[in-house]
């Protein structure tokens, strides 16, 4: 069968492929892999185009936003490609379920898309805030700064597993796992 049409793919084979795809940038680009700066250039094109004179006074983008870091850049391709290639993905496995909200959410605090939105918008918020708070994003620290063993990524990881597992207690309870 064709890999591609699989709707689930072996962790260990997408994990290897993965730091092969790092490899590959570190090499051709001398960049890690990661998105989160592609939000700093896309906030930083907003603010240019808005208020001219606070983007060039702000030593943040100053940094971040130079010739040799452009505002589109590989990255920011990137964050294009990777919902299209997750779409792209989905048609060829065949996959047609859609599921807006899961069944073990549903059960615990009901069907509503709102407030299952919401609830994602703020956790992903707050482990980007403290992903950002050490140095990186959520895929740099968990793909090319784990791959180069650097300390802050490592802690971020173990923060955002520990504090994953005590909020799934937190939300859903030891009866979480018995349900259907």
């Amino acid at each position: 069968m064709n890999p591609l049409m699989l709707k689930r793919w072996n962790p260990y084979v997408v994990g290897l492929l993965i730091g092969v795809l790092s490899w590959a940038t570190f090499l051709t680009m001398d960049k890690a892999l990661g998105t989160s700066t592609t939000m700093v250039h896309l906030s930083g094109l907003a603010t240019r185009a808005v208020a001219p004179e606070h983007f060039a006074a702000n030593a943040y983008y100053a940094k971040e936003i130079t010739p040799k870091n452009p505002f589109f850049d590989w990255q920011f391709f990137l964050v294009l490609a990777l919902p299209l290639g997750a779409y792209a993905a989905k048609r060829l496995a065949g996959d047609r379920e859609v599921e807006r909200v899961p069944g073990l959410w549903a059960h615990r605090f009901g069907p509503s898309t709102l407030k299952r939105h919401a609830a994602a918008f703020v956790g992903g918020a707050v482990l980007l805030y403290g992903a950002r708070m050490a140095g990186g994003c959520t895929s740099g620290h968990g793909i090319s700064g784990g791959l180069q063993l650097a300390v802050s990524s490592w802690t971020f990881f173990m923060a955002m597993f520990a504090s994953g597992v005590a909020t799934a207690f937190l939300l859903f309870g030891k009866e979480g796992r018995r349900h259907v």
